[in-house]
């Protein structure tokens, strides 16, 4: 799929966010933890921005904030995503 380079600089955000939150979950023990609601909140946000122009499979991992899935659908790693229980 082609994408505009303003699509591709939306990409390259969300890819970033979703390395800061995939570093984020385990360190949530820590003394002082990073601030995953903070993450949430630009999370949610792509959720929006990313609309019918992107592809639907990255559309649905965001709505169902299965993240690590996103996170592997934006490397080109979609074929390691095991099929959830939503049937997609």
């Amino acid at each position: 799929m082609r994408f505009t380079a303003q699509q591709e600089e939306t990409l390259a955000r969300l890819t970033q966010t979703l390395d800061e939150y995939l570093a984020a979950v385990p360190r949530q023990k820590e003394a002082n933890p990073p601030d995953l609601m903070a993450l949430f909140a630009r999370l949610d946000a792509f959720e929006v921005e990313i609309d019918s122009s992107y592809p639907a499979q990255l559309r649905h991992y965001l709505h169902q904030k299965s993240y690590r899935k996103a996170h592997l659908f934006l490397q080109d790693r979609d074929a390691e995503n095991l099929r959830g229980n939503c049937g997609r």
